[in-house]
């Protein structure tokens, strides 16, 4: 670029000239971009060192800065991460000091009390929600619609177990094993007939002669589910008298014959299934506001 004449003064060049008249400015960088430039560099610096920055092998420097966090009731210093500042956060926070007065009222009120107030009832749902997400909808569906044979339906007002809050939270807190013993050596017309009289105690169109029979078999049935099969709440033995099937799915099979079998495996394999505790995972309130929540879910009792 050739000089220009500058009648204030020369622009100050490198020395270097071509062509005799273009010659190289010297132009450089303004102090502020240099002073911000440098002040990047130091903010890094400083970073790297407090912060969690430059992988190493498998792991990565920490870094200084720590979070106070409560811990199993205990306030510990950890090291400062996205995850607990999070933590802190959820636990400092003015929504979450609230959230946590609210559950220790409601982890202080009666099951009646709860029930009856509108307000504990609303936040019981929505905290119980996430409860039921995270350790129920697994094995009992989003909604507690159950996954037949393995995990009965909660949403159906049917209880192996006994539907008040009581006997749910003592399901939850406890756990659960439902057996039913095999009984392999019932076949032939013997477990026909015997399949017949189950259903016909639910109201299935079955041969009568052969209900009639079956009914001489159902004597190693009423130990468990009861002379008129009503069931037993205190053994988890299913009431096969309300058409609320909690191993298979009768209303959906295409014909007498369909619901006969699947009876008739019943009574052959048995039952074997287990719901585990949930006492020792979570807090004595977490479990009574689940327990409100899947109480609910059934219509309540």
């Amino acid at each position: 670029m050739a000089n220009p004449a500058n009648k204030s003064k020369q622009v100050e060049t490198t020395g270097h000239v071509w062509d005799g008249d273009l010659r190289e400015y010297n132009n450089p960088l303004p102090n502020w971009w240099l002073w911000s430039f440098y002040a990047t560099i130091i903010f890094a610096v400083v970073y790297w060192i407090i912060y969690p920055a430059w992988p190493v092998g498998k792991s990565f420097t920490r870094g200084i800065a720590t979070v106070t966090v409560e811990e199993n009731g205990q306030t510990k210093e950890m090291p400062w991460n996205s995850r607990s500042q999070l933590i802190a956060e959820m636990q400092s926070s003015p929504a979450a000091v609230k959230q946590r007065e609210y559950i220790e009222k409601v982890g202080a009120a009666s099951y009646e009390e709860i029930l009856a107030n509108p307000d504990m009832m609303a936040f019981a749902r929505s905290m119980a929600k996430g409860y039921f997400g995270d350790y129920c909808a697994a094995c009992h569906g989003q909604g507690g619609q159950g996954n037949l044979p393995f995990f009965p339906n909660l949403a159906d007002d049917d209880w192996l177990w006994g539907g008040k809050v009581e006997h749910i939270q003592a399901s939850i807190s406890s756990g659960r094993k439902g057996n039913m013993p095999a009984f392999a050596n019932v076949q032939g017309q013997a477990l026909d007939d015997l399949a017949s009289y189950v259903l016909s105690l639910s109201g299935e169109a079955v041969d009568a002669a052969a209900a009639e029979r079956g009914k001489q078999g159902y004597a190693m049935c009423m130990g468990c589910h009861g002379a008129e099969g009503k069931g037993n709440p205190m053994l988890g033995a299913a009431n096969l008298t309300d058409k609320a099937w909690s191993v298979i799915n009768i209303p959906a099979a295409g014909s007498i014959e369909e619901k006969k079998k699947l009876v008739a495996g019943v009574i052959n394999k048995g039952i074997a299934r287990e719901m585990p505790a949930f006492g020792s995972r979570l807090k004595p309130e977490e479990i009574k506001m689940l327990t409100v929540y899947v109480h609910e879910l059934g219509g309540g009792k």
